[in-house]
């Protein structure tokens, strides 16, 4: 049974830097492509970014440049660093298969406002 868990959210100013962490079990993590998704209040659920196996990274538009999706697969980790936030990155974070996704993890809020 997949199991993902968030954390790393907060309340952050504009302009500021959150790092957000998942770490997942329940898988062979490290064959596994994997990302980070985002739902804002009243809006569908979004891919932000996402991350191969081989550790090869694409982005939405609206994050690319600000954002950086990293791995570790030692720790069954991916991280996605967050600068330059704006009001409008207000929502709750997941990861989860960029291409499958598994049972969703109760995600992290991060609140971008002064």
């Amino acid at each position: 049974q997949v199991q993902l868990v968030e954390s790393g959210g907060g309340l952050v100013q504009p302009g500021g830097s959150l790092r957000l962490s998942c770490v997942a079990s329940g898988i062979i993590f490290n064959m596994h492509g994997m990302g980070w998704y985002r739902q804002a209040p009243g809006k569908q659920r979004e891919l932000v970014a996402r991350i191969t196996n081989r550790d090869s990274a694409d982005y939405a538009d609206s994050v690319k440049g600000r954002f950086t999706i990293s791995r570790d697969n030692a720790k069954n980790m991916v991280y996605l660093q967050m600068n330059s936030l704006k009001p409008e990155d207000t929502a709750v974070y997941y990861c989860n298969s960029p291409i499958k996704p598994w049972a969703w993890g109760q995600g992290t809020q991060v609140t971008v406002s002064l």
